[in-house]
C-alpha cells in the first residue's frame, strides 16, 4: 500500500513505527476535464466473489510451494492517441450514484460484455496491472478475471521482492530494482505493440518510472488511489504532506532494520490487525483473509527516491485518475491535492470505494477500466 511518513520518523533509529500517509499527483492534458461516474449495478451473487477468493488463494499458494516467480499474462492492449500536453483549466466533479455497500456484486458476464466494446477498434486491449506497497499480481484476480471475460489480455506484475517473487524486500536498494519486473515486461514488448498501464497506491511512482522511460509503448496510464509525483519528488515527499494527521497509518506502520538500528529502515511492514480498517473498510471478509496471509514488507529505499519526468517522455502519456472517497490509507484530501498540482486527462470517482477498489468495487472498477480503454 502508499506510503506516508513524517521526516522525524524517518530519522528515528529508536523507534520500530512512524507516520505513514498517501497521497495522488497526476498530470495530463485532454480538451475536455470531466468526472466520471459508474452508474449502474452490479448483480452476480457474493458467493461468486468468495469462491474466486478461495480459488485465487489455493492457487497462490501451490505458486509459494513450487518456488516459482509467475506473472498472470491474460490481456491485450489497445492504443488510444496521446493528448496534446494543455493544461484546461475546470475540473467539472461528478462521483458514483451507486449506493454504498461492503461488497460489490458482479454482473452475469453477458451483460459485462454488452458494453459496445469493439476490441479490434481499440488502439489496445492489453492491460498491464501494477500493484501498490505490500500486494502483489494475486489482488487482481477480480479485475483479471472481469477483463479477460470481456475479452482483453491482462499482465499482472509481480515488483520485486512483492507477491511470488522470490527476493528479500530488505535487500532492495533502488526503485528500478523494484520495478526491474514492470520495465523487463516492457522491454521484450515489439516496438508495434502498446499497453494500458494501471497502477495501485505506490504502483502509481512505479508506472510513472516506467512511462519515462518507454513511453512509446504505453497508451494510457490509470492511477487507482495512487502515487502521481511531479518531477523531483519521492513518494515519500508526497505522503509526508499529510503524516501527521494520519494516526492510523502511523499506528499501523512498522519499520524494520535488516543492518541493524544504527542504519535506516531497510523495509515497512502494516499490522496485520489494523489492514481491514486501513485497506479494506469497504471490502469482503474473505479477500481481507487473502490479503493478510499474502501481503509481504514494503521496500523502503524505493520510497526515498526522487523522480526524474520529461515532458517528453513521461509528460507524453495520456493519464486518468480513479479517486476512492472512503479511502483510509491515502485520503481523498491527499488525492485531490496531488490532481490539482499536475491534472490529468480525466478523474473518476469510485463512491463507496476503500483503499483497494480491486476488493471492494471490482465491477465499478472493471467498467472504468473499460471505458477508460475506450476513449479515443
Amino acid at each position: 500500500m502508499g506510503l506516508c511518513f513524517s521526516r522525524k520518523a524517518v530519522k528515528t533509529k529508536t523507534s520500530n513505527r512512524i507516520s505513514h500517509h498517501s497521497a495522488v499527483t497526476g498530470g495530463g492534458s485532454s480538451n475536455r476535464w470531466t468526472r466520471i461516474r459508474s452508474t449502474k449495478k452490479d448483480k452476480l451473487e457474493d458467493s461468486v466473489i468468495h469462491e474466486r477468493a478461495l480459488a485465487a488463494a489455493i492457487l497462490f499458494q501451490q505458486h509459494l510451494q513450487n518456488g516459482g516467480d509467475v506473472q498472470f499474462d491474460r490481456s491485450t492492449s489497445l492504443r488510444c492517441p496521446p493528448s496534446n500536453g494543455r493544461k484546461q483549466a475546470a475540473l467539472p466533479r461528478s462521483s458514483s450514484s451507486r449506493a454504498r455497500s461492503l461488497t460489490d456484486p458482479l454482473l452475469q458476464p453477458q451483460q459485462l460484455l454488452n458494453q459496445d466494446v469493439k476490441l479490434d477498434d481499440l488502439e489496445t486491449n492489453h492491460f498491464v496491472l501494477v500493484h501498490g506497497g505490500g500486494f502483489g499480481a494475486w489482488c487482481w484476480y477480480k479485475t483479471i478475471s472481469l477483463l479477460e471475460e470481456g475479452g482483453y489480455r491482462v499482465t499482472a506484475i509481480d515488483l520485486t521482492g512483492s507477491g511470488i517473487h522470490s527476493f528479500d524486500s530488505n535487500s532492495i536498494t533502488s526503485l528500478s530494482q523494484y520495478v526491474e519486473p514492470l520495465t523487463g515486461f516492457l522491454e521484450k514488448l515489439v516496438d508495434t505493440e502498446k499497453v494500458i498501464l494501471v497502477g495501485h497506491d505506490f504502483g502509481g511512482t512505479c508506472i510513472s518510472s516506467a512511462m519515462e522511460l518507454f513511453p512509446h509503448k504505453v497508451s494510457k496510464a490509470v492511477f487507482v488511489a495512487a502515487t502521481m509525483l511531479t518531477s523531483e519528488q519521492s513518494t515519500l515527499d508526497m505522503l509526508s504532506q499529510k503524516a501527521d494527521s494520519d494516526d492510523l497509518m502511523r499506528q499501523a506502520q512498522i519499520f524494520r532494520y535488516a543492518n541493524g538500528n544504527t542504519h535506516p529502515p531497510t523495509a515497512i511492514e502494516l499490522d496485520k490487525s489494523l489492514l481491514r480498517d486501513l485497506l479494506f473498510n469497504q471490502s469482503p471478509a474473505k479477500d481481507v483473509s487473502l490479503a493478510c496471509v499474502s501481503m509481504r514488507p514494503i521496500p523502503f529505499a524505493p520510497v526515498l527516491e526522487k523522480l526524474s519526468l520529461s515532458d517528453k517522455n513521461y509528460g507524453s502519456v495520456r493519464r486518468f485518475y480513479i479517486e476512492t472517497p472512503e479511502d483510509n490509507a491515502i485520503s481523498i484530501t491527499l488525492q485531490e491535492t496531488m490532481i490539482n498540482k499536475s491534472p490529468p486527462e480525466r478523474i473518476f470517482r469510485l463512491k463507496g470505494s476503500d483503499h483497494s477498489p480491486f476488493f471492494s468495487k471490482p465491477q465499478a472498477l472493471h467498467k472504468l477500466l473499460v471505458e477508460i480503454s475506450k476513449i479515443p
